[in-house]
């Protein structure tokens, strides 16, 4: 089996916010390169990348140069494949646009090996479990009113979803009680027994965050995600040893390295993994073995249509994060039934590309 030839495309995602009917920024959009990758005897993989933001054509160039490299060669060998593009790359990763679009094509690669061997992902890489938790994402943004998340939050448990995050480090000049007011008007309006979770992107200093988090320990926060800089792994574990609230993080950190540093500095509880920024699939999977050395948990960030595989694959994997930026994107997606995601069946991700999307989305 070889590689023959691939498609991509640049769209632009409305960002609406479909769980909750709560959209922060009415209007606005997201950009994606999708991806395309064909093998000589008509196998299709899928994969795509994003936070390319004002770079996205570049990311796009990338895609197509280093997607070109690989034509001719084995689609079953993705360990083969990533080191290829990374002597081909000449030093310029990790992280960066080489990083998302090595993500593009080994997600791209790993589909071509399950529907090679008949198997979806969750069953090829292990099968550790057929349903996964889910919680419902970004609803409860720190953009709305009080009296909008608390809505949101009511909307939110009214559809079932028994797992929620909302976002303190509020916009402007809040105070230590605006904080302090939020995370209970939430809690108020889903009462004890919803885990909720809650995430800072990076927003305050260490100081803030266990001034705070101290603050709010009654609230009974499941986590608190990214608390300050992520790449600060000191300052992070000196939170994480003031709070008892257990601390989520690892969405920003790019490859495989500074997940090392992060769990070696014992700052973070759940180790939260995002697939395009770790590099794909096959980095991915080595920073859930390292979690599962250090008896951590692991957590996706965004795109639950793919990661709800790779969290059901392993034994450490404790829910997948339901933030459905991307589920238009496709004919069907994995169904959610009593706040767990149901396992495809279908081999590969299970996941088909909508025509009438893509025309509808196209950006270039």
């Amino acid at each position: 089996m070889k590689l023959a030839r691939f498609e991509t495309q640049i769209l632009s995602i409305p960002e609406d916010e479909p769980l909750a009917n709560a959209p922060e920024r009415a209007g606005a959009t997201r950009p994606v390169v999708t991806l395309r990758l064909f093998t000589e005897d008509g196998i299709e993989g899928i994969g795509l990348a994003f936070y390319g933001g004002a770079l996205t054509r570049a990311l796009r160039e990338a895609v197509d140069a280093l997607a070109a490299l690989l034509i001719g060669d084995d689609p079953l060998r993705p360990e083969a494949a990533a080191a290829k593009l990374r002597a081909a790359a000449g030093g310029c990763e990790p992280g960066g646009i080489f990083t998302l679009a090595a993500a593009a094509i080994d997600l791209a690669l790993w589909d071509i090996k399950g529907k090679a061997a008949g198997l979806p992902i969750w069953k090829l890489l292990g099968g550790a479990r057929d349903t996964v938790p889910t919680y419902a994402s970004g609803a409860l943004r720190r953009g709305l009113s009080h009296d909008q998340a608390a809505a949101a939050a009511a909307r939110l448990k009214a559809a079932g979803y028994d797992e929620m995050k909302m976002q303190l480090a509020l916009p402007g000049s809040p105070t230590v009680t605006d904080e302090i007011t939020r995370a209970r008007v939430v809690r108020e309006a889903l009462g004890p027994d919803i885990r909720l979770m809650c995430d800072i992107n990076q927003r305050w200093r260490p100081e803030q965050a266990i001034d705070i988090g101290r603050r709010i320990e009654d609230v009974g926060l499941f986590w608190l995600e990214d608390v300050t800089a992520a790449d600060d792994f000191a300052g992070i574990a000196r939170v994480n040893h003031a709070l008892a609230t257990p601390i989520a993080g690892g969405e920003y950190l790019w490859g495989v390295t500074p997940h090392r540093h992060a769990i070696e500095a014992r700052a973070v509880d759940y180790v939260m993994i995002d697939l395009v920024r770790a590099g794909g699939v096959t980095p991915w999977l080595k920073i859930a073995g390292m979690a599962e050395a250090f008896n951590l948990p692991v957590v996706s960030h965004v795109i639950p249509e793919f990661h709800c595989h790779l969290i059901a694959a392993i034994p450490n994997g404790l829910t997948v994060e339901f933030m459905p930026w991307m589920l238009k994107l496709f004919e069907a997606t994995p169904p959610v039934a009593k706040g767990r995601i149901v396992l495809p069946t279908a081999p590969g991700w299970g996941l088909t590309f909508d025509a009438k999307a893509l025309a509808a989305f196209r950006a270039g």
